[in-house]
């Protein structure tokens, strides 16, 4: 991750009043579909969270994680893993291989606990290009923990501390969970195996079964056609009235930008987009789509007070949540965990959370983009989305055009 970023108003303006106010929005829950939902807008509220499932197992605990850093929130979790360990839980521990920063040395603890720790582990071939982008954590198989968090410092701080993240976690208990742990569980499988073909975790995405009723638990990842994940949201796309999406990286590819401007035009369309990140890249890919969304009538907003890292879609009466960005590598690429809850109650409430971030926004108006968009901006907007889109995020870091 690059280094914090501090909020300014799009025009390089001290932020505004309502920027600088800004302060997380209070945790929540709500029953959906025979469903216990808590939703964690805060990053301490994140943590509290997290710490509570693992201190609450009595007989498993289940998580894999994307990045996962060796510092102070990373040692705090881990040890309440060790001392869940010690007591007689089945702990199992399951990292990206190249996005966490804590490996088999950080969790020797564990190990000498009893508990098992494994890398989802890139290869120097095709497998390199994958990562396992989900965060998951699962106790006694009756309770979840997701969203597009992380375990660092910087996604438990709040948005009002430089370092942290506007980002979204949710606990949910209920039917669900048990899908959820047997998708632990083959990851987990696959991941231990030293062996293991990609070919195999392509097959586990591709015949994943989301199951009928109203939750469905979809998984993203590498196959030939498209995952479930995928399938869906892009299903949705085609039939909605109304989006509302909140999203820390959007670079879709054509046909689905086609559908949001088909939304737009004929229902409503409300994005809101972060002015901050940590790979400024992906701020000026999405910047590139911003012209012909708002020429179809898209409402556009950048969140001004905190870099945003939440991932969330309500199509009609559907809510998507999970680990899910809504860009290239999200759709077609990464390993990904998404639930997908029809339930209007829900979705209501979640366009709610999404109205609680708006005074902190700039409202891009056909005017204001047109004012930023100079032909140098819009020439390092173009080469930020093929950089994002196309080559990877871990060169778009670096090569970020000044963004």
């Amino acid at each position: 991750m690059g280094a914090p970023a501090t909020p300014s108003a799009p025009d390089g303006q001290a932020a505004g009043p309502a920027v600088a106010a800004f302060r997380d929005p209070a945790p929540f829950s709500i029953e959906a579909q025979g469903h216990a939902l808590s939703f964690h807008p805060d990053g301490p509220g994140r943590l509290r969270a997290l710490l509570a499932l693992i201190d609450g197992a009595q007989h498993s605990m289940r998580m894999a994680f994307y990045i996962y850093a060796a510092d102070a929130s990373g040692r705090q979790v881990r040890d309440a893993l060790v001392a869940a360990a010690r007591r007689g839980v089945a702990v199992t521990v399951v990292l990206d291989g190249f996005g966490a920063t804590a490996g088999e040395q950080f969790f020797a603890p564990l190990i000498a606990a009893g508990g098992c720790f494994c890398c989802f582990q890139p290869r120097w071939n095709v497998r390199y290009l994958i990562r396992n982008h989900q965060k998951i954590a699962v106790a006694d198989e009756t309770r979840a923990m997701l969203g597009g968090f992380n375990v660092a410092d910087d996604y438990f701080a709040p948005s009002a501390d430089p370092r942290g993240w506007t980002d979204l976690a949710f606990t949910v208990e209920g039917p669900v969970v048990g899908r959820i742990t047997g998708w632990f569980d083959a990851l987990a499988r696959w991941s231990r195996n030293p062996h293991a073909r990609f070919r195999a975790i392509r097959k586990l995405v591709r015949e994943w079964a989301v199951g009928p009723g109203p939750v469905q638990l979809l998984i993203g990842g590498p196959t030939t056609g498209l995952s479930s994940w995928a399938r869906h949201v892009s299903q949705d796309l085609r039939q909605a009235h109304r989006l509302d999406m909140m999203m820390a990286y959007f670079s879709p590819p054509p046909r689905l930008q086609k559908h949001i401007r088909t939304i737009a035009r004929t229902g409503s369309a409300r994005l809101v987009m972060p002015a901050l990140s940590d790979n400024a890249a992906t701020v000026g890919a999405a910047r590139a789509l911003y012209a012909r969304l708002l020429d179809a009538g898209a409402q556009v907003w950048e969140f001004e007070a905190a870099k945003m890292h939440t991932k969330l879609i309500v199509l009609d009466d559907r809510t998507y949540i999970g680990s899910a960005n809504f860009d290239m590598r999200s759709l077609y690429l990464n390993l990904e965990i998404v639930l997908c809850i029809r339930d209007a109650a829900l979705a209501d409430r979640m366009r709610a959370l999404i109205g609680e971030y708006l005074p902190a926004c700039t409202p891009i108006t056909p005017a204001l983009h047109h004012a930023r968009r100079g032909w140098w901006n819009r020439l390092r907007w173009r080469a930020s989305w093929f950089l994002v889109s196309v080559v990877d995020y871990t060169v778009s870091r670096r090569l970020n055009l000044g963004l």
